[in-house]
């Protein structure tokens, strides 16, 4: 993968990914509230409670996201429109769930950074994932490699070098970012390149331990070294929510198709039953 530089203009991978994320937007107070696998269906920003505030940030996300507009730019856009939307600094809001009164943190320069790298990096990391299943008979490997960052987890510095067939179950959760503000990624690589640095990697122990989200109260499996929320891969995830929408759409076309010659075949035993009645005369 070409890491997480900018770029003019984002492979066509990402971009659908993004078109089918972005086709809903679904408000959450916490980060927590819409979750893992959740977030390839809707696009979504905590505390953006109101459809103004939602609709600026993923219209500027989506801008980001395609054309490769550069972090700076990106805020000196987006920060005066949402200033102006009263959506900027501190304030009072109203927890949905427990209905109390919290002072949260909304605009910030740094809120607005999480938001345009968290999303950024998913959708690159969808859109890789994507190429890697069309192109794995040629490049059927991936090593994990560590992102530019000046410091980086020790987990994931032990997963550095890490290689596996790119169907390998490691990558349902190490293929990256793994975390807020990881930058690590995966790259794909030939047989021969993978036989030059030593072969598949020896199985790993992915340490799954029980996180519970207080949020909702659902209990998932995360791997030691990976914050929670980003343990899932987003490729797969749309890849699996795009195929389930393809086969209710072809259910619902066959049902159409039935409706329709259900039809032409009343329309026939009516015709026939004319004839035998006018015949009776």
């Amino acid at each position: 993968m070409d890491g997480f530089r900018e770029r003019p203009e984002a492979p066509a991978d990402v971009k659908a990914y993004w078109d089918v994320r972005s086709s809903k937007i679904v408000a959450s107070f916490d980060w927590r509230d819409v979750w893992a696998q959740e977030h390839v269906q809707a696009f979504t920003v905590a505390k953006a409670m109101r459809l103004n505030v939602q609709v600026a940030l993923k219209k500027a996300v989506g801008g980001a996201i395609k054309n490769g507009t550069p972090y700076s730019q990106f805020a000196k856009e987006l920060k005066p429109k949402l200033q102006s939307m009263g959506w900027w600094g501190k304030s009072l809001v109203t927890d949905p769930i427990t209905g109390e009164g919290v002072v949260a943190q909304l605009g910030s320069p740094r809120r607005l950074k999480v938001i345009y790298q968290s999303n950024i990096r998913s959708a690159r990391s969808a859109g890789f994932w994507q190429r890697a299943q069309r192109t794995k008979r040629a490049l059927p490997f991936l090593i994990y490699q560590l992102g530019p960052s000046e410091v980086h987890r020790p987990h994931h510095v032990a997963q550095e070098g890490k290689v596996y067939r790119v169907d390998d179950p490691y990558w349902n959760h190490w293929l990256g970012p793994n975390g807020w503000g990881c930058k690590c990624w995966a790259r794909q690589i030939s047989q021969s390149e993978a036989d030059r640095l030593g072969g598949v990697s020896p199985e790993t122990d992915l340490d799954l331990k029980n996180y519970t989200n207080k949020r909702t109260g659902e209990v998932t499996k995360v791997p030691n070294g990976i914050d929670p929320g980003w343990h899932t891969n987003p490729g797969i995830s749309h890849l699996n929510f795009v195929n389930a929408g393809r086969k209710l759409n072809e259910a619902f076309k066959r049902q159409v198709s039935l409706v329709q010659s259900l039809k032409k075949q009343l329309r026939l035993a009516e015709l026939l039953l004319l004839v035998f009645l006018n015949s009776l005369h």
